[in-house]
């Protein structure tokens, strides 16, 4: 009986061992995914705003036309984005009429609401980035 005890006892804490370290990379930052910003299309065109960061803190943001390099700080829950220049021209995989007026004052305000980002934290297998604005990502399943 003591030797099944001490059997269960040891099955029990690997199990709760890899339970917890398992969970732990929940909490960290999804590096190399593309994270679909959770929002309704914006027609014309198909295009969604995606992040992708690199461990180095390297990043890409498509916007709803257009796309910037950009640079992340972070740290626990703490963010903060400095992204590249704004394009001057059009993309050129763009079809025409797709980067309407609408789309390129959406890109404006959507890299404003980067540059005021402060923090972020998971929420599911998404990620939200917070300050002015909340911006809810999940990963894009393609």
């Amino acid at each position: 009986m003591t030797r099944d005890f001490l059997v269960r006892s040891a099955v029990a804490a690997v199990l709760s061992f890899l339970a917890c370290g398992a969970a732990a990379p929940a909490d960290q930052f999804p590096f190399d995914q593309e994270l679909l910003l959770d929002a309704a299309p914006m027609r014309p065109g198909k295009r969604m705003p995606i992040l992708t960061v690199e461990p180095n803190g390297n990043a890409k943001i498509d916007l709803w036309c257009k796309a910037v390099s950009a640079r992340l700080e972070i740290s626990d829950t703490a963010m903060k984005i400095e992204v590249g220049p704004f394009p001057e021209g059009l993309p050129e995989m763009m079809s025409a009429g797709q980067c309407t007026p609408e789309r390129i004052k959406a890109d404006e305000e959507l890299l404003a609401d980067f540059t005021q980002v402060s923090t972020w934290r998971r929420q599911g297998e998404g990620v939200l980035l917070e300050g002015a604005k909340t911006l809810k990502f999940r990963a894009s399943d393609h």
